[in-house]
């Protein structure tokens, strides 16, 4: 916990990969602060290529930095793009790490994954469960990744007394989520299948996995209040969960989808796919005492995410 709670009010803040999902709802959050927000395309600065990242940290010294870039996908993503989702999640986080210290940045937020602890750690996931046992198997490289970023944040705190701190979201979902038919997260995924199934007049529609493993899911809005409040008022060098602190099994969070986008077709459960982790749910003990909850439900939630999806339809795609 922070002795004396850091000003934003008045700061210069950079927002790494604001045109993701994560990022985007931390752009909505801040606009709502007194804070000068920072923001560069990819085209300009690839936060993968040093020698862009250092000579553009040393001509806008960003106060504050939110770093929510990454490489992203689902299980069939990070089980396939193993390289790259090492090698770019790496590079991103020693990047712009390093040359927020170098540059003087006040404070930094490193976002992680959930899909860091082990992969048979005990529920609910505690923060000091990191490095107890082995990763789930489909996205160990990207959890590396993610894992050498808490440890780089750690270290700088370490060694240079660098205000640098490590936040892990769970499985979160809203708008600006990725809607790629094979590479998207679960939540995502479901809402345009069962969207195209209703358009289709499709009798049933396949589920992947048995349906029996048991997911947390947080509205990305709310992950983005928890990050600015947690930006304000915690400074230390241990992880703190970002979550609601309830699950739900995928087979009833598929009906729930299902509900809110209008199919009343039948739910199969394609047990030839992979069910990833068994559960996940995260121990929000830590953020409960630092004095942040969710306050979106699900249903809520899932409303929202259906109608940004239907939005995101009409919308030509960027280049």
């Amino acid at each position: 916990m922070a002795s004396v709670p850091f000003e934003l009010s008045g700061k210069s803040v950079y927002v790494a990969g604001h045109r993701g999902m994560v990022g985007s709802a931390l752009l909505r959050r801040l606009a709502r602060e007194d804070v000068n927000l920072v923001t560069v395309d990819r085209r300009e600065v690839d936060l993968c290529n040093q020698a862009q990242v250092f000579a553009w940290f040393a001509q806008v010294r960003p106060q504050v930095v939110f770093l929510a870039a990454a490489k992203v996908g689902g299980i069939v993503a990070n089980d396939t793009l193993r390289a790259e989702f090492i090698y770019d999640n790496i590079a991103i986080a020693a990047n712009v790490i390093h040359a927020a210290h170098v540059n003087g940045a006040e404070k930094l937020m490193f976002l992680g994954s959930s899909c860091i602890y082990p992969k048979l750690a005990a529920q609910p996931l505690r923060e000091d469960a990191v490095l107890t046992g082995p990763l789930e198997p489909t996205n160990e490289p990207y959890a590396i990744a993610k894992i050498a970023g808490i440890k780089m944040a750690e270290a700088y705190r370490s060694q240079y007394g660098s205000d640098f701190i490590s936040v892990m979201p769970t499985n979160l979902y809203g708008p600006g989520d990725n809607y790629h038919p094979e590479l998207s997260h679960v939540v995502a995924a479901l809402i345009r299948r069962f969207h195209e199934a209703k358009l289709a007049g499709a009798r049933s529609v396949a589920v992947w996995g048995t349906g029996t493993p048991r997911r947390e899911f947080l509205y990305v809005d709310d992950m983005a209040d928890a990050c600015v409040h947690l930006m304000k008022t915690y400074s230390g060098s241990e992880l703190i969960n970002i979550g609601t602190g309830e699950d739900i099994a995928i087979a009833e969070f598929a009906r729930v989808v299902a509900e809110i986008v209008g199919y009343s077709g039948e739910i199969s459960f394609d047990t030839s796919r992979p069910d990833g982790t068994p559960r996940k749910l995260l121990n929000v003990t830590r953020l409960s005492k630092l004095g942040w909850r969710a306050t979106t439900s699900l249903h809520d939630g899932l409303k929202r995410a259906y109608e940004a999806y239907q939005a995101s339809l009409l919308v030509p795609a960027q280049p």
